[in-house]
């Protein structure tokens, strides 16, 4: 597995992270023998580092992290990246000091560690000053609770205005060949500052696994029922691209998701794709597209072949991450 340095945290980190929110309960049941077997198996292929949040299942996800990883943890606690984000409560986000100084200790115990490695403002609160947020998280890395700081979801003037009180060290942005937004502005603010990406929903929410196509309805709730980009014309358009980029996969031996989390990381600012698996095949076939060289010209027959794709826009629901 391929490693490379997150921004200026000083961590040397594995390309994939292997992401929690499938285990939060918010895309039904789940297995977990084989969701813990999944997270080893990716700590066997050289994945070091996990990203998980306190939303996801408000303590369920990050308790199977830490049940997952307590033989990691135990032998070679510095071995391991533990991510995990705060600051969105049930119905809302609150990250206020008083809420993120709850929210750490929750998910010390939830994780069973002594110190989270980065921790994370899921999304902006509006409602909260963010000097306000960023001295409460000073003072949780100064009282040794965690050990680096970053934000999510967060645009250029947000960080500038967090970065005023306490340096941004990671961002965790959506970024996908179908949500490019952030390559005007963010991506190259992060690369300037030195500002560790960790790109989320490489795989567009489903999209570009190839397994949806024009006939595929989501459940009542599932926020990707009402998205422009999943419905309709624009769903047929999107699942011809798919096609179309799968073609192009296969004739360079690899999956269309391969192809799609390369991409990402091919990307000037990227430094780590955020997967999530349910199985240890899944991770397995993620983690080779580390692995994955694409060149100039790779990447410019991709740009055409998804210059007609509908973009998804707006926000990304609270949770998905």
């Amino acid at each position: 597995m391929k490693t490379t340095a997150l921004g200026r945290t000083g961590l040397r980190v594995s390309r994939i992270a292997y992401g929690t929110w499938q285990l939060g309960g918010d895309w039904g049941s789940f297995d977990e023998d084989a969701a813990i077997a999944a997270i080893r198996h990716a700590r066997e292929l050289g994945v070091n580092v996990f990203d998980t949040a306190q939303a996801y299942g408000f303590g369920a996800a990050e308790r199977v992290l830490g049940k997952a990883l307590r033989p990691e943890l135990t032998r070679d606690r510095d071995g391991v990246v533990i991510a995990t984000k705060g600051g969105v409560v049930p119905g809302g986000r609150d990250a206020s000091p008083a809420r993120l100084r709850a929210g750490v200790e929750s998910s010390l115990r939830a994780l069973g560690v002594e110190t989270i490695d980065l921790y994370q403002v899921h999304w902006p609160d509006p409602s909260v000053p963010i000097a306000e947020t960023a001295g409460a998280l000073q003072d949780l890395a100064d009282s040794g609770k965690i050990r680096h700081v970053g934000v999510s979801n967060y645009g250029v003037e947000q960080m500038e205005e967090f970065a005023a009180v306490r340096p941004v060290e990671t961002l965790q942005p959506p970024y996908h060949l179908f949500r490019r937004a952030v390559e005007e502005r963010v991506l190259p603010y992060a690369a300037e500052h030195g500002v560790g990406v960790l790109a989320y929903s490489p795989l567009a929410s489903g999209l570009l696994t190839g397994r949806i196509d024009e006939d595929t309805t989501f459940d009542e709730g599932d926020w990707r029922g009402g998205a422009t980009a999943f419905t309709g014309d624009a769903l047929k358009r999107n699942v011809a691209v798919v096609r179309e980029l799968a073609a192009f996969a296969e004739e360079r031996g690899m999956t269309v998701s391969q192809l799609a989390i390369a991409w990402v990381l091919a990307r000037r600012g990227v430094d780590v794709a955020i997967v999530g698996a349910r199985g240890s095949a899944n991770i397995e076939a993620s983690a080779a597209a580390a692995d994955v060289e694409l060149t100039a010209a790779d990447l410019a027959a991709i740009d055409r072949i998804t210059e007609d794709a509908v973009q998804i826009e707006g926000s990304t629901p609270e949770g998905a991450i």
